[in-house]
């Protein structure tokens, strides 16, 4: 891999998505005209996307007066909530577009800093590694947010065709209950409502995986320039205390100091744009897993009860990975103080130990993200969803009568 442009070439794997949803991640160094473009493309998908989730939102209100299966209720409230957190990602990014350009522009600069010091097998073994582990995960993630999409776009189609097969009859299905103000399931309509719902379908899972894949490119370079940290502070004191030369000493010092000030500021910008949405992520996450678990195992139909089972896998991988992350830029950022700690600070003098030690102290204060400072974006974190979501799933499988729904 060329390690002169690692993070340019990772951020292009989200050029067209991003063209498509009207996202940017780079609007600093736009146009005017381009910025007018990308903002009619996201005020279209907006718009496009939410009339969806208003007729599914009336539905499920007419469907809770009107007597519907708990089943059926249930069916549509994962999906209106996973709408509803696409749209609060995608906003996200347009709220805080400048902080988001600073950021990714402060990460090449420390990019080309880095590409200008003297090459080292270490140095690029660390840049190589965590990069491929990087495109892997991105990669997975699109093989399973491809079949989410094409999950729900099949399943209607092949209960249409089974449901012939026995009957006789066509009963025109759609992948979402959702109200119109006509009839949806008139043959002269249902082709273009049946599109309309598969690309808004496809907003919604754009909308979460191009955010959230910006999030681990950011989380996964300030991690690599916290590792490249660590290995300067490691050989920052010489071989011997009568080589020890106090004046080259407070240089790199210095340099190192205000490396580590930057992936600070730059850690700090990355929670002030996703804080917010990570806490509705949380919070909704939970839901989304309990209910989608729900649907799993009540529905008799085995056709959406595969469905819902991607749909639970997405909804899972999507927290995790977000956790993941925020776990590892924390641990790296803590990592600084043990690197300190293993450099040879004891042939230093006194003065020089000292301020080894004040930035050993600081560097144990840990970077990281939170959900808009109620929890930590953290695996402990994960598993305490999880356990929510179990207690949750729990009580509703206990409540719920099948001869009732």
């Amino acid at each position: 891999m060329d390690t002169q442009s690692a993070l340019n070439n990772v951020l292009k794997k989200l050029n067209f998505i991003y063209l498509v949803l009207g996202l940017s991640y780079d609007s600093a160094n736009a146009t005017r005209k381009a910025k007018l473009k990308q903002h009619f493309i996201y005020v279209l998908n907006f718009f496009w996307l939410n009339s969806d989730v208003l007729g599914a939102i009336w539905w499920f209100v007419n469907g809770a007066l009107n007597g519907k299966s708990f089943v059926q209720l249930t069916y549509v409230a994962p999906c209106v909530t996973f709408s509803l957190f696409a749209n609060i990602r995608a906003y996200t990014l347009i709220h805080y577009e400048a902080y988001v350009s600073e950021l990714i522009n402060s990460l090449r600069s420390l990019e080309e800093v880095e590409n200008a010091r003297k090459r080292t097998m270490e140095r690029d073994e660390i840049i190589v590694k965590d990069v491929k582990f990087l495109n892997a995960v991105i990669n997975i993630s699109n093989i399973l947010n491809f079949g989410l999409i094409a999950t729900f776009f099949m399943s209607p189609l092949i209960l249409i065709v089974v449901k012939y097969l026995k009957t006789n009859q066509w009963d025109l299905l759609l992948p979402f209950l959702i109200i119109y103000p006509f009839d949806s399931h008139d043959i002269r309509y249902w082709p273009f409502v049946y599109l309309h719902q598969l690309w808004s379908e496809s907003i919604v899972v754009l909308n979460i995986c191009s955010t959230d894949y910006l999030l681990y490119i950011c989380c996964v370079f300030i991690r690599i320039q916290f590792r490249l940290l660590q290995y300067d502070f490691t050989r920052i004191v010489g071989k011997a205390s009568v080589d020890f030369d106090n004046e080259a000493f407070t240089r790199e010092l210095v340099k190192l100091v205000k490396w580590h000030q930057e992936l600070i500021r730059l850690s700090a910008i990355l929670d002030t744009v996703y804080a917010k949405s990570t806490l509705f992520n949380f919070v909704a996450s939970s839901i989304l897993l309990c209910l989608t678990g729900f649907n799993v195992m009540a529905m008799e139909d085995k056709t959406l009860a595969c469905t819902f089972l991607v749909f639970l896998s997405a909804s899972l991988l999507q927290i995790f990975f977000v956790c993941f992350f925020g776990d590892l830029l924390m641990k790296s950022s803590t990592d600084v103080s043990y690197a300190i700690y293993e450099s040879k600070w004891y042939l230093a003098n006194s003065s020089a130990e000292n301020n080894l030690h004040i930035v050993q102290i600081r560097a144990q204060k840990p970077c990281k993200l939170t959900a808009f400072g109620f929890a930590d974006v953290n695996l402990r974190s994960f598993m305490s969803i999880l356990s929510t979501a179990w207690s949750y799933f729990a009580l509703l499988k206990t409540l719920y009568n099948p001869n009732k729904a």
